[in-house]
């Protein structure tokens, strides 16, 4: 959430941003009338509230019983009237909190200027393009052909856009996890198991919410949502705390399934398992202090990196422009990977800086160590990576003519040394 003085104090900041995320900007003037009106109201009721103290001490010196009456009764009114403001700038006060929840984050300056996602920059590939002496499969057809693919049975147990992982398929997935969170490990993150289910004020605080409230799954008795991503637990860990300054940074890795309402539309981009309503992710995320977040934004997309790497594939990294940029972001660089049989890069990490704007939402502070005011942390997130993309890559990248599949070195650990799925 954007704090309130910027909005009041460079509302043309705020506009410009609006602009370059391709949004309605009207919401500003809105959110100054309405700040207006507030700041309005809440002096009427500090010069009734004054009065009322004043004409009290009148009262308690009054000798004459009929003076003191009238006066209790006029002061009466003046309690009435307060009564009426205050919850006039209560009902003010939840309706710019609504549209004010609503602002997305201000773009980074480094975030390029664009329209769409087919202005995003490529900042380098890493690798080349494998090459095949036949025609490479895409997953729909290889994973079933080796029996471990079930889109039939997926549909029949829940319905469209759920699959069945099965024998060497579902250990390879849990390979992929298990290899992850190591490698996050070795890296410096340390491993949260989160419960798969949260709170409104948990989603709101990570910023999924109002936005996104159609995509996500809800228990309405229990006010309770399925995670979409590790991300929110993980920002709900330290909600309405102050932290230290030498706790900081802290780094933070989880698995948890996912699970969207994906809005689906027709074309190669929903064939197969690419889109689903639930998924695995191995999150990456980090707490540090305003002036590290920059720094950090580089380890975190360089770990990423490293996870691409080390599972053979070729990868490039894409810098998001503002129509792209996803809602609480201020920078982000997507890592894509090529799929062979697919024929084309597929997404597997999102690392994005969202600086303070996680943690006005969700009241995350630090203390700094000169004994100066609580600050907002700034917190970073980055898929680490997700699946089930992650799965595909290594199932079409690593094919062979006789319909098997060669399973990197890196995860034969975790597949009981099995080198290939036939």
């Amino acid at each position: 959430m954007l704090d309130l003085n910027l909005i009041r104090e460079n509302p043309d900041l705020v506009r410009t941003a609006l602009q370059n995320r391709q949004m309605d900007v009207s919401p500003v003037d809105e959110i100054l009338r309405l700040d207006e009106k507030r700041r309005s109201l809440l002096t009427q009721v500090e010069a009734l509230k004054a009065e009322r103290n004043a004409v009290s001490k009148e009262i308690g010196r009054s000798k004459e019983a009929a003076t003191r009456e009238t006066k209790i009764a006029a002061m009466r009114e003046v309690g009435d009237r307060i009564s009426a403001l205050d919850k006039e700038v209560a009902d003010v006060e939840a309706e710019l909190h609504a549209i004010t929840s609503a602002i997305p984050n201000i773009p980074d300056e480094r975030t390029p200027v664009g329209t769409s996602e087919e202005e995003n920059v490529v900042l380098r590939t890493t690798g080349q393009l494998p090459e095949f002496d036949f025609e490479p499969k895409p997953h729909w057809d290889l994973g079933p052909a080796l029996g471990i693919l079930d889109f039939e049975r997926g549909t029949k147990i829940t319905g469209s856009r759920f699959y069945v992982l099965k024998g060497p398929g579902a250990r390879l997935q849990r390979a992929l996890i298990a290899f992850m969170l190591d490698l996050h490990i070795r890296q410096g993150y340390t491993e949260q198991y989160l419960p798969f289910m949260v709170r409104t004020a948990t989603v709101f605080g990570a910023g999924q919410l109002p936005k996104f409230a159609d995509n996500l799954y809800k228990d309405h008795e229990e006010d309770l949502y399925f995670v979409p991503t590790a991300e929110v637990p993980l920002t709900g860990l330290h909600m309405d705390e102050i932290l230290e300054e030498a706790q900081l940074p802290l780094f933070y890795t989880a698995y948890t399934p996912c699970f969207r309402r994906e809005k689906m539309s027709a074309g190669r981009d929903v064939r197969g398992i690419k889109r689903g309503h639930q998924f695995d992710k191995v999150e990456m995320y980090m707490y540090t202090k305003p002036e590290d977040s920059d720094t950090l934004l580089e380890k975190m997309r360089e770990d990423a990196e490293a996870t691409c790497s080390a599972l053979g594939f070729t990868y490039r990294v894409k810098q998001l422009c503002t129509g792209d940029l996803g809602f609480n972001s201020a920078i982000t660089y997507d890592i894509e990977v090529w799929a062979a049989g697919c024929n084309e890069w597929l997404e597997v990490s999102s690392v994005s800086n969202v600086r303070d704007f996680q943690a006005r939402r969700a009241n995350i502070k630090y203390r700094p160590s000169d004994g100066g005011k609580a600050r907002f942390v700034h917190t970073l997130n980055g898929s680490g990576l997700g699946l089930p993309r992650t799965l595909i890559a290594i199932l079409e990248n690593n094919q062979q003519a006789d319909g098997s599949v060669v399973v990197p070195e890196v995860l034969r650990p975790w597949m009981g040394g099995v080198e290939v799925i036939k």
